[in-house]
């Protein structure tokens, strides 16, 4: 069976994107073309690839079969071009990092501008989201995770600061309504901002102090998802609504001016910042060794 590899890109393309016109954006392609192109290999299969809607693309059971061995078999052939990058003066292409908001917010700003700078060949291309996702299936080259997210096959780079708190906090005029709390319990009684995962957990607030941890469920009249709604709660916390738990960093600026006030500090728990992980069992793109040793040289 004669099969062209440009049109088997394109089969990847479209999957990693979830649609034609997705696809066309990011492959300076046309949806028509890659319509075409799909349809091409469909043909010469004999079999479905994909079930289309005015709404979505998505694999068939066939095609997510086909996709599972084509995807790293197609990173393979794009990292072994890429090694052509070792006879230019600065390395070129395009980097694709699958990261928490809260990363993209906190951690990525203070390295992305001065990165592109340093390497005007390289395009950057950051997926946010809160769910813990399979950065090779997800057609990254590396994503940011906090340590106990790490998968074992991973090599991880520290990135960003490498001790954080989670600070609480809420409105003056809030706590002058309802009262200060002296322990973490006292939240139980105080309307609360809280956050869920897209797989519908939420977690626990925990607090430590002089080796006691203490975790509560706080309860109160809104909850938001973690990552694309987040800065909602801090608004809400901002009016008056309630209570807030989030990383200090994020609500820095408000505690400073004051908008914030910060609650049960003793207790903030602390724990270890991110890292930048990638395969090890691959070869490392060359837009990526050069993102490593620009952050490894930060953090120097």
């Amino acid at each position: 069976m004669k099969t062209d590899l440009s049109d088997l890109g394109v089969v990847v393309a479209v999957a990693r994107a979830g649609g034609f016109r997705q696809a066309a954006r990011v492959t300076g392609s046309s949806p028509s073309r890659l319509s075409d192109a799909v349809r091409r290999m469909e043909s010469s299969l004999g079999i479905r690839l994909f079930n289309r809607s005015t709404r979505s693309v998505v694999p068939t059971e066939a095609g997510a079969m086909l996709l599972s061995r084509l995807g790293p078999a197609m990173s393979e052939i794009e990292t072994a071009l890429d090694t052509l990058n070792q006879f230019r003066d600065k390395p070129s292409g395009t980097l694709r990092l699958n990261v928490p908001v809260s990363a993209a917010r906190l951690v990525l700003p203070a390295i992305v501008p001065s990165f592109l700078a340093a390497y005007p060949g390289i395009q950057l291309e950051i997926v946010a989201e809160s769910t813990v996702v399979d950065v090779i299936a997800a057609g990254c080259d590396a994503g940011i995770r906090y340590d106990e997210r790490l998968e074992q096959d991973m090599i991880a780079v520290p990135i960003g600061p490498r001790t954080q708190r989670f600070a609480t906090a809420a409105a003056p005029a809030l706590l002058d309504r309802v009262g200060r709390p002296d322990h973490p319990r006292d939240l139980l009684d105080l309307p609360c901002l809280t956050g869920r995962f897209s797989s519908g957990i939420s977690h626990p607030w925990e607090f430590e102090r002089d080796g006691e941890t203490v975790m509560i469920e706080p309860r109160g009249p809104l909850t938001v998802s973690i990552g694309s709604a987040v800065e909602l709660s801090v608004q809400a916390a901002i009016a008056g609504t309630g209570v807030i738990q989030l990383f200090e960093q994020w609500l820095q600026p408000h505690l400073e001016s004051g908008a914030l006030e910060p609650i049960l500090e003793p207790w903030w728990q602390r724990f270890s910042g991110p890292y930048l992980y990638y395969p090890g069992h691959r070869l490392v793109p060359a837009p990526l060794r050069a993102f490593i040793d620009f952050v490894k040289a930060q953090g120097d």
